[in-house]
């Protein structure tokens, strides 16, 4: 094999970490730890490194971005559903007498501590509403049959 040339050793002295690492790796992919070493720094080495981390970075911005847009759609619909809510309720709800009046305002600070420890507990137990909605408006559920109601 004359084309072939003799690979050169060389001495390299790495944290007791990184050689962990290393070596953590190259028993899960089942290589030489020089193998890898040496794909390791031919990768460093490379001209077109630059361009390939430039590339990883633009594709993360770009989920960042897409999730940024969701949670911005989903506020907006949350805002939005608030808002058709509070208008309802109040185009519907017709006042109280005077002495029914005077009874629910002496209720509302237990009435808010209930309704934001009901909050709080729907928070932290879930599903979320848009999770629901989703799920009513979406397709049916993969057990539901045409008879069910």
């Amino acid at each position: 094999m004359p084309g072939r040339k003799k690979k050169v050793p060389i001495s390299v002295y790495l944290d007791p970490d990184i050689m962990a690492t290393l070596s953590d790796y190259a028993g899960r992919r089942e290589q030489p730890l020089s193998l890898i070493a040496e794909a390791a720094i031919a990768s460093f080495l490379s001209p077109d490194d630059a361009e390939r981390r430039e590339a990883v970075v633009a594709k993360r911005l770009d989920q960042i971005d897409r999730r940024l847009n969701r949670m911005e759609r989903d506020i907006g619909i949350s805002v939005e559903t608030m808002a058709v809510f509070i208008r309802f309720w109040l185009n519907t709800t017709p006042a109280l007498p005077e002495p029914a009046a005077q009874a629910a305002r002496a209720m509302v600070g237990k009435r808010y501590e209930a309704f934001i420890a009901a909050l709080g507990r729907r928070l932290a137990q879930g599903p979320k509403l848009r999770q629901e909605i989703v799920e009513d408006v979406g397709e049916s559920p993969p057990n539901a049959t045409e008879s069910d109601p």
